[in-house]
């Protein structure tokens, strides 16, 4: 009993460290972006820090959840779970109502064009909120309900990562690199599992192919008439 119980605290912990490491990384490429002057938060409409604080939020509940299970705390897990779902769909509406009033005020990078801007983060907040629900109906499969919340969050990384990449460097082809970023944190789950199962978790599969499709859709959909004409109409063109 105490072999098996050390077993799973060992496990928890490289979920921790998972979800502080995807915090970690999310915060700094927002903090640098901040401070190298590039944004000043000052001017900010309000809903953008609103969106801040959600995300944060979610990064909170993300580290606190393994914790939680670590320590034998199955209780508070459950309810603080049940919140996590509430922000993860308050993120998600939020995140959409964010990016149709910047394409309104107009409030987008330059090298962006409008249907692109439009479809970039609506798509990977949907992907978001669908893997998070996803992990909630297995939640009593913990070795799904894990990867898959682990998941979501990795779809979540562009923002971060666009802060920190070159992207007017790479117009037309940014996402092959943001992709290729996230398929390498999937990648050291993918580690882990063989590490535990001796294969990839069929959930750890099902997470690099979403990135791909989520990639892809982000790539091919603002190219249709409907969403460039939609996105036109938003951004007053």
């Amino acid at each position: 009993m105490a072999t098996t119980a050390a077993g799973a605290v060992r496990a928890e912990r490289f979920w921790q460290k998972m979800a502080m490491g995807l915090a970690l990384f999310i915060v700094f490429g927002f903090l640098q972006f901040a401070l190298r002057g590039f944004v000043d938060p000052a001017k900010a409409p309000f809903w953008v820090h609103l969106h801040g604080v959600a995300m944060l939020a979610w990064l909170a509940v993300l580290i606190a959840q393994p914790t939680l299970v670590s320590r034998g705390n199955l209780a508070l897990h459950r309810r603080l779970g049940w919140v996590g779902a509430g922000l993860a769909l308050f993120i998600v509406c939020l995140t959409i109502f964010n990016r149709i009033a910047s394409l309104e005020l107009r409030r987008f990078p330059p090298f962006f064009t409008p249907p692109y801007f439009l479809v970039l983060t609506t798509v990977e907040a949907l992907a978001f909120g669908a893997v998070v629900i996803w992990a909630i109906r297995r939640r009593r499969a913990t070795d799904w309900h894990r990867r898959l919340m682990i998941g979501a969050t990795i779809i979540l990384l562009e923002p971060a990562l666009g802060r920190i990449l070159p992207m007017p460097l790479m117009i037309g082809w940014s996402d092959l690199p943001i992709a290729l970023c996230q398929l390498a944190v999937v990648a050291i789950i993918a580690r882990h599992d063989r590490r535990t199962f001796g294969h990839v978790h069929p959930a750890t599969k099902a997470i690099a192919a979403i990135v791909v499709a989520v990639r892809i859709t982000i790539y091919v959909l603002p190219m249709t008439p409907p969403v460039i004409a939609l996105a036109e109409r938003l951004a007053g063109s």
